[in-house]
């Protein structure tokens, strides 16, 4: 029996050791709030004209964009770095 024991002992030590590196993982994105200049946690996030419409540039991680409004899962505001202007993002692409 001393060998079901160890069995045991390690198949726990195991599922551990996977719940901490679970949990130790990257962050979850968010949503972004009215009023404050977010912070890009997506590889690439596309700016807009409108929500689903042309593409007008390309915001990218630890760029920042300025949450002006937000409206159906878009977010309007201002896109910081290369882009300089203003337009529309998909929401809950923030850190």
């Amino acid at each position: 029996m001393p060998t079901l024991r160890v069995t045991r002992a390690a198949a726990l030590v195991t599922a551990s050791c996977a719940a901490l590196l679970i949990g130790a993982g990257p962050s979850l994105a968010a949503n972004g709030t009215v009023g404050v200049r977010e912070t890009v946690c997506a590889n690439d996030l596309y700016v807009r004209t409108d929500p689903g419409g042309a593409w007008t540039g390309t915001l990218y991680t630890g760029q920042t964009f300025l949450v002006e409004s937000k409206q159906s899962g878009w977010a309007y505001g201002f896109a910081y770095g290369d882009i300089n202007r203003h337009g529309w993002v998909q929401d809950g692409w923030f850190c």
